[in-house]
């Protein structure tokens, strides 16, 4: 499975970004985008990659890091084949590259050495 993500850039603090990820292609065992869950992580520069978001592959449960509840909101179209991860009331300390990501459930999905697929990064700033 292919991950593309777009949508980073430079935003004020208090402001708005809208995050996408398009999936493509299948695994090597014949699932694709529509059998997993999938989720957004973001890594800062000088430290650990960390979870963001996650959404089951149905799009009936999300989960969400307390350090973006309420501020974030992720959601996905299977039949596009997206995901989308919607931030508002940006803040500095969310500056970061941010990577979406595949996994077998929205229990692993959370954890970043069980995810199946990456995409690529998408930068995100946050300017004070």
């Amino acid at each position: 499975v292919q991950l593309q993500a777009s949508g980073g850039g430079l935003v004020q603090s208090g402001g708005s970004l809208k995050l996408s990820c398009t999936a493509s292609g299948r695994a090597a065992s014949g699932r694709t985008f529509t059998n997993y869950a999938a989720g957004w992580f973001r890594q800062a520069p000088g430290k650990e990659r960390e979870f963001v978001s996650a959404i089951s592959w149905s799009g009936g449960s999300t989960y969400y890091a307390d350090s973006v509840k309420g501020r974030f909101t992720i959601s996905r179209d299977n039949v596009k084949s997206t995901i989308v991860l919607q931030m508002d009331s940006l803040k500095p300390q969310d500056t970061a590259v941010y990577y979406c990501a595949v996994g077998k459930s929205l229990v692993t999905i959370q954890d970043k050495s069980l995810v199946d697929f990456w995409g690529q990064g998408t930068q995100v700033t946050v300017s004070s």
